[in-house]
């Protein structure tokens, strides 16, 4: 299966637009942001999973990473409720469920091989520092390893951003407010991808929270 699997292409999706679609798994959907692969594929996703379903042990080959947007995320090393960042390295296992039901964004098969760490945080509690050049905007960084950074941005009312190149390419979810820039306005829920090279010019009117990844393309 391919969905916007071409990497040096720019990729938007407002994931309000998407049905949910059926996993293997009764009691788990997904919408599928991106995917190069079958049922075991690198993918983006936002996946829901119903009070009470449960997925079958299993092993992350390329890793795991997830932000639980709603409810509370559940496997044998703990509990994890909104607001939860969580990296599992490759070669983990574990075997995740939900007791209340939730909703997480998801990337899998997308950690480099030498990237061991597994992270956990909180993001309700994280220190936000300001971003470097840029009244009104703040950032909490979650994780860097190499070329990678995945961090949260918040964006103030009316705070702008001069036009940048991403030299690793970026990738951005909109977990709440709006952002714009000179190709278009994206709304909560929207995910995007700019490639390796990709240049813009953002900004934010009524202010914005973003998850952030960026120069990891380079080595995808």
């Amino acid at each position: 299966m391919l969905i916007n699997a071409d990497l040096t292409a720019r990729a938007v999706v407002d994931t309000n637009t998407l049905f949910w679609v059926p996993s293997p798994i009764a009691g788990i959907e997904r919408k599928l942001l991106e995917r190069d692969g079958g049922e075991i594929a690198r993918a983006t996703s936002l996946v829901r999973y119903a009070p009470d379903s449960a997925y079958a042990p299993h092993e992350h080959g390329k890793g795991e990473e997830f932000l639980v947007l709603r409810g509370t995320f559940s496997d044998e090393y703990g509990d994890y409720p909104a607001g939860t960042y969580v990296r599992n390295p490759p070669g983990s296992r574990h075997r995740p469920f939900s007791r209340t039901g939730c909703i997480l964004l998801v990337k899998s098969r997308q950690i480099a091989d030498d990237d061991r760490a597994r992270v956990v945080i909180d993001t309700n509690s994280a220190e936000w520092q300001d971003y470097p050049g840029a009244p009104g905007l703040m950032t909490t960084v979650l994780h860097t390893h190499g070329r990678e950074r995945v961090q949260l941005l918040r964006w103030g009312a009316g705070v702008s951003y001069p036009k940048h190149k991403h030299a690793g390419g970026e990738e951005l979810y909109i977990l709440g407010g709006s952002l714009s820039d000179e190709y278009g306005t994206y709304s909560t829920g929207t995910w995007v991808r700019s490639p390796v090279g990709s240049s813009h010019t953002p900004s934010s009117a009524e202010g914005a929270l973003l998850l952030v990844k960026t120069g990891h393309l380079l080595d995808s």
